[in-house]
């Protein structure tokens, strides 16, 4: 039998670094002649870090292990290609950090990640505008909730924010209409691609092996060594991943990042010995876009954006760096995605002309110009949500393998959401340790020792599902993140969470 090889397709034929030095030609084996596990049967070869897709937010985390903490890095990638998922299909906005509650991860990473986005643009050449954004509320009755986001932009560190009056604004912008507008002037855009090329030249440079078409499609533990499944793409297209199969390699790897986007849940959902209660439901919303068509000049130079609405930005102006504007997204709910389907990529992009109906009434009211048949289909994105409709404000989850980080650093809004089904008496306890100490002190490790003294108490309840930590203890799998819930500002905060994900598994 000949033995089974982790296959690698090229990244590019050339790539460009960002030291901007030749291209180099990458033809890297992963597993040129894998040891077949006692006995002989499938391959199996150790491994030091380990991440799971090749979108925005893997890529970075694969160049701050390699870069700045000497990691070997794999980046497995089911697709043929780099960034084809939720990194492609956005609206390439840099944003500020204005929209999400103070403190919260979105809120942190953000403000963090655009200040680390622009540096890292400026001093690799990446095709950015720092164009700013306009808020704008087009009817009187929505200034309070742009009074709103000024305090909660100011309170999460924005810099630069100032009200407008509307004459202001549209004295900037002549198509635009409103009454009063929010002034955002550290907003921008970038090209993803040129950022995502830059970064895996940098990763490459420093040992990190790209290898596509090459899919996870499970794990199982031996004793606390996690080992990953992986199967050529193609192969497990037909599978109902409910009979049994072999995969073509197993990795064995000390550390693992789950960075999967859209298929990041349901892919930890089929690891053996995870504990599943901490695993959050996938949700998913696709947005799409359309672009302005029979025009020569763009109406507008900045970033136009509305009120916020039903758990979205709205409808909003976006330009490329070309000048060009484009509208969206809207949002979509879709049921018909099971976790099968989210592992064999089978999301469906389509953009429907007719939606365009329901895009001119949004875009109306602050261009109330548009003219009827201007715009045309474009693209769509999915985002991989982890709150349904109607359930508000959701963060990113960041499940790390380490205990010895302090209770603020945890995703405390999602602690909550995830202890929905816990008794009560679970918050009660919670409460009772809150007002006893200060848990902006305490470290992980005493927060969960007072918990474990109540335990007792809780264990036999019938109401009880899941785990009732995050970390290791939570998903039971030593040094495994898992990353749920990466949409936007997903591409904003990618720096700041590679640089919060690499610091906790370098402890």
């Amino acid at each position: 039998m000949m033995k089974l090889k982790l296959k690698l397709n090229l990244v590019r034929d050339s790539i460009r670094n960002s030291a901007k030095t030749p291209s180099i030609l990458v033809r890297k084996s992963l597993i040129s002649s894998a040891a077949p596990a006692g006995g002989g049967g499938v391959p199996k070869e150790v491994a030091d870090c380990v991440v799971i897709g090749a979108g925005v937010v893997g890529i970075s985390v694969a160049r701050e292990l390699s870069l700045n903490f000497a990691r070997n890095v794999f980046v497995i990638e089911s697709a043929s290609d780099f960034g084809t998922g939720t990194s492609s299909r956005n609206s390439e906005v840099i944003h500020a950090g204005i929209y999400y509650p103070t403190n919260s991860l979105k809120a942190r990473f953000c403000v963090r990640g655009r200040r680390l986005l622009y540096e890292y643009c400026k001093k690799h050449g990446i095709p950015h505008k720092q164009v700013g954004k306009l808020i704008v509320a087009s009817r009187h009755e929505e200034v309070p909730k742009l009074n709103h986001l000024m305090n909660l932009g100011n309170e999460n560190g924005v810099e630069g924010l100032r009200m407008m009056e509307g004459s202001e604004a549209m004295a900037m912008e002549p198509e635009l209409k409103c009454a009063r507008a929010l002034w955002s002037p550290t907003s921008g855009i970038i090209d993803s691609h040129s950022l995502m090329l830059s970064q895996m030249g940098e990763a490459e440079s420093h040992g990190t092996t790209f290898c596509y078409n090459n899919t996870v499609v499970g794990a199982h533990l031996e004793g606390k060594q996690i080992h990953l499944h992986i199967s050529e793409t193609e192969s497990p297209k037909n599978w109902d991943h409910k009979s049994q199969r072999h995969p073509d390699v197993v990795l064995v790897p000390k550390l693992v990042v789950n960075a999967a986007g859209l298929s990041s849940a349901a892919l930890a959902r089929c690891f053996s010995g995870i504990n599943r209660g901490v695993i959050p439901q996938s949700y998913y919303s696709r947005g799409c876009y359309f672009s302005l068509s029979n025009t020569t000049a763009s109406p507008f130079r900045h970033l136009i954006y509305p009120i916020p609405e039903d758990g979205t930005l709205g409808v909003h102006v976006t330009l490329d760096l070309d000048g060009q504007v484009k509208f969206g997204p809207d949002s979509e709910w879709l049921t018909d995605i099971d976790d099968i389907s989210s592992i064999q990529n089978k999301f469906d992009y389509t953009v429907h002309a007719d939606r365009a109906k329901e895009f001119y009434s949004k875009i109306r009211k602050y261009y109330p110009s548009l003219k009827d048949g201007s715009l045309q289909p474009a693209y769509a994105g999915i985002r991989p949500r982890v709150s349904g409709p109607g359930e508000g404000f959701a963060d990113f989850i960041v499940q790390a393998m380490s205990l010895g980080y302090k209770l603020e650093e945890v995703d405390l809004v999602k602690v909550k959401r995830l202890l929905d089904s816990m008794p009560r008496s679970f918050l009660q306890i919670m409460a009772s340790i809150e007002q006893c100490f200060d848990l902006d002190k305490m470290l992980f490790d005493e927060v969960v020792g007072r918990l474990k003294a109540y335990e007792g108490d809780l264990k036999g309840t019938e109401d009880v599902q899941g785990g009732l930590l995050l970390g290791e203890e939570s998903h039971g799998i030593p040094g495994l993140v898992n990353l749920f819930g990466i949409e936007s500002p997903g591409l904003t905060s990618s720096m700041a969470i590679a640089e919060y994900v690499a610091a906790k598994l370098s402890k």
